[in-house]
Formats: structure tokens, C-alpha cells, sequence
């Protein structure tokens, strides 16, 4: 195995010269692939540090030959990139065993990263085992996870990763980010996707309710309860059960879930009869865990057995790159029969709005728009949203959350008009400092402090 020999696979030679060009500036050796039988075929011969490859190749695709590649040489670190996102894509790369996933066209410094990541690994020999073959996902896509950005891809890919496994996952978010979606993901590419999916939001009931709902009950014990019922415990046995709200459960019913994570077991209320569960537990909350154990709302022992996995879900504001394809996304979901367009003003007007709501927010603007719109344009006078409250929906939503942290709010409001005003003016700097009345010495100096990024800042490999 030479120590810097890389493999790529792309069936269009632009793009192979492309990465070869720039791995050979940074020392690289290089060999290609011009499709997956032969990305097959020189892997085992050469065995590479790493493997760059596409999804889309004629013939074999590049998951076949992942698959075939990690079967082989289990070893060789294979990353998998392509021009077609969808959110499965990444799901299934990660689950096939890929080091990583790209969407083209890269951005150079992640995508050097990832390579000398790769070969690192490699190098240490610490690379997992190939994770076990799932069993083919039947159920059909009742809701897509939407957006390109980093924060995102990574998102996707850890889903990738946990998916296979029964462990216990906790998702943390502002309301409205989509952590039903992650969940409804996590369980269509587990292996028990074949299995039951029961959810429960633990916020939309009395606590006298709850544990019925959890646990189920038994006949005559309690004023109403005139026959047996199982609860969601028992009807996810074999599947997945989804906790939204989890925090909102009282102290009683936070030990008995506390119980039935420890040991799989549990009563029906009033039963005296151990029920045994076989049902992986996907929490969720809109409230800080942490912060909730801390002022004493949720047991310390508890929040350790929900958090083995952590995904914590961005609000929108922090991914505005994922604002145009989720607009596509829902103006296609409500007018299915009808193709609307968008301007980039438009975009730039979403994209400067702070987005209290996130993306369940975002999604009932487009509804309603598609509903009063006239005409297959979509303008601003058609969104029902007003950039003067901005600094009030910054104000409300700390509020809420009982307290009211000047500074954060202040640098929140500082990011936000940087961010209006660049993409106002196209992002030029100097136009940007102007509109802002400071000087551009002080306007980088913020770009720099609060990382901000142009989204089309990348390396445009053709597609």
C-alpha cells in the first residue's frame, strides 16, 4: 500500500482531472476510475489511502461499489460525493460504510480535510467495522430532510451512522427545526423499519393522562378505565417509539421511563403483571436538557439514559444556505400541478428575516402564499412576513425562555444586519461597510468573529 496513493472514480474526465490536479499540488499520488467496476478492480490491486467517488456512475454505482470496495479491503476509507443531493443519499452512503459524503462542488479547504482525515485513519488503522447490512427500506418517504448546508450534511450523516444501531437517540431543538423529520429518518433506515412507529407527544397531555398512554392500563383502575388497553410502550415492542416534549414529563412518570430504559420493563397502571419491551427510544425537546437538570425540572440519571446520542438540530437562521431548496421544496409539496418561480430578491428577503418559527414557520408562509398568490411568480408582496419585527421576534423568543440575555441578543441582531447587508449589496465589503456606516477594517473583523461564509465561496467542479 503506498503511503500517498489515492484512488478517484468519476465517469466524466473533466471532473477526475479536476481533483487530480489539485491532489497532486498537495503531494498526492493519484490513479482513476472512469466507472464503479473498475473503482472495484484497482482498489483491490493498488490498495489506496483513500477512495473519492461518485454516486452516479454508469453500471455499478458508486454504493455498489463502496459496498463491494469495504467487502474487499475493508480497510480503505471511501468517500462518496455527488452533484444529485437528496437526503437519503448521505443516509445510505454513511450506512454502506462511507468515511464521508460531498455534495459537489466542494469547498476546497473541507475537502482536504476530509481526505487527510481519511488517510489519517487509515494510517492508525482505526478505521470501524463495516456496519451490517440492513434489510431493504420498504416504506415509502412520508417526509424529506431538506438542505445542503455543513451543518446539515453532518446531521444526515450521523443519521447515517446511528441509524443501523438500537441505541437510545435524544434530538434537541427549537420548535419548529424538523426533529420529527430526523426521527421519522432515523427509523425508516433502521433495521426495524419493518417494525411498528409509535409517537407521543408527552407535552400534549395531563400528567394523569400520560402514564396510561405510556404504559396503558388495566380495567377498572381508574374512574373511566372500562376495559384493558396496551400502551405505546407495548404497541412499539419490535420498533421505535418518538418522545417529543420528553421534558414536559412529570417527576413520577420520569422514573418509570427511567426504569424502562434501564431494565426493558414496566406496570400497566393498576396491572401488577412486569411487562417486558423490545422498543428503541428516540427522545426529542425544544428546551435544554441540561439547563432543565440543572434548575431541577428532569432527572440527572434520566437525561443521562436518553442523551447517548445526541443530535442537536440548527435553527434556520444559523443555515440560511438551506432557505432556497426548502422554499423549492414546499412551493412543490403545495402546488404540485404548477411550476412557481422565485427571484434571488426573494431569497435574499428570506434569507435576511430571523426566522423565530424555523422551518415549520417557513413552511406556513409558503402555504399560504401558493394559496393567495396570483400568478406563477412568487414576490415579496406575496410573503407574509415583516423584517421591522426582527428585533422583537429576537426580544419575544428569550423572553419565553424566561430570561433576557442583552448581549446575546445584541450580537444576534449585529450578525443579522451584517448578513442583511451583504447579501444587499451582492456581498461586496466595501459597498457593505457604507451601508452599515462603519469602516471595513471593523466590518471584517465581525465576518471573522462570527464566521460568516459566502455559500457560493466553492470550488466549481463541473456537474
Amino acid at each position: 500500500m503506498k503511503s500517498n496513493l489515492i484512488l478517484v472514480a468519476d465517469d466524466e474526465p473533466s471532473m477526475r482531472l479536476n481533483i487530480i490536479e489539485l491532489l497532486e499540488d498537495e503531494g498526492y499520488s493519484l490513479i482513476q476510475a472512469s466507472n464503479g467496476e473498475e473503482a472495484i478492480q484497482l482498489a483491490t490491486e493498488y490498495q489506496p489511502m483513500v477512495v473519492l467517488m461518485d454516486i452516479k456512475m454508469p453500471g455499478i454505482s458508486g454504493i455498489q461499489a463502496l459496498k463491494a470496495i469495504k467487502k474487499n479491503t475493508n480497510q480503505i476509507p471511501v468517500i462518496i460525493f455527488t452533484a444529485y443531493g437528496s437526503s437519503d443519499k448521505p443516509i445510505n452512503a454513511m450506512k454502506a460504510g462511507a468515511f464521508d459524503y460531498l455534495e459537489k462542488p466542494f469547498e476546497i479547504d473541507e475537502f482536504l480535510s476530509i481526505v487527510k482525515s481519511a488517510i489519517e485513519q487509515n494510517r492508525k488503522l482505526n478505521i470501524e467495522a463495516n456496519p451490517e447490512k440492513l434489510k431493504s427500506n420498504r416504506a415509502a418517504i412520508q417526509q424529506q430532510i431538506v438542505g445542503s448546508s455543513k451543518k446539515m450534511r453532518e446531521i444526515l450523516k450521523m443519521i447515517g451512522k446511528i441509524a443501523p444501531k438500537d441505541t437510545t437517540v435524544l434530538i434537541e431543538g427549537e420548535s419548529g427545526t424538523g426533529k420529527e423529520v430526523i426521527a421519522d429518518a432515523i427509523y425508516r433506515h433502521s433495521k426495524r423499519s419493518n417494525g411498528p412507529f409509535i409517537k407521543l407527544n408527552c407535552g400534549a397531555l395531563p400528567n394523569n393522562l400520560l402514564e396510561s398512554e405510556l404504559f396503558g392500563h388495566e380495567a377498572g383502575s381508574f374512574t373511566g378505565a372500562s376495559k384493558k388497553r396496551l400502551g405505546r410502550f407495548e404497541l412499539a415492542d419490535g420498533g421505535t417509539i418518538f418522545l417529543d416534549e420528553v421534558n414536559a414529563l412529570s417527576p413520577p412518570t420520569q422514573i418509570r421511563l427511567l426504569r424502562v430504559l434501564q431494565n426493558f420493563t414496566f406496570e400497566r397502571v393498576g396491572g401488577e403483571k412486569t411487562i417486558k419491551t423490545n422498543a428503541r427510544v428516540i427522545a426529542a425537546t425544544n428546551k435544554n436538557l441540561q439547563q432543565e437538570v440543572q434548575n431541577g425540572n428532569f432527572r440527572e440519571d434520566l437525561y443521562y439514559r436518553l442523551n447517548v446520542i445526541n443530535l442537536t438540530i440548527p435553527p434556520l437562521r444559523e443555515r440560511l444556505s438551506d432557505i432556497e431548496p426548502l422554499v423549492k421544496y414546499f412551493l412543490k409539496k403545495y402546488s404540485p400541478n404548477k411550476k412557481i418561480l422565485i427571484s434571488e430578491e426573494v431569497v435574499g428577503y428570506l434569507k435576511s428575516y430571523h426566522w423565530p418559527g424555523n422551518v415549520r414557520e417557513l413552511e406556513n408562509i409558503i402555504e399560504r402564499a401558493t394559496v393567495l398568490m396570483k400568478g406563477d411568480f412568487l414576490g415579496k408582496k406575496d410573503l407574509s412576513i415583516s423584517l421591522k419585527s426582527d428585533f422583537c421576534n429576537v426580544y419575544e423568543y428569550h423572553e419565553q425562555e424566561g430570561n433576557i440575555p442583552m448581549q446575546k441578543i445584541l450580537k444576534s441582531i449585529e450578525k443579522d444586519l451584517i448578513l442583511k447587508g451583504l447579501y444587499r449589496t451582492n456581498w461586496n465589503k466595501t459597498k457593505t461597510a457604507e451601508l452599515l456606516g462603519i469602516n471595513r477594517r471593523l466590518l471584517y473583523s465581525k465576518i471573522d468573529q462570527y464566521d460568516i461564509k459566502k455559500e457560493s465561496n466553492t470550488l466549481k467542479f463541473p456537474v
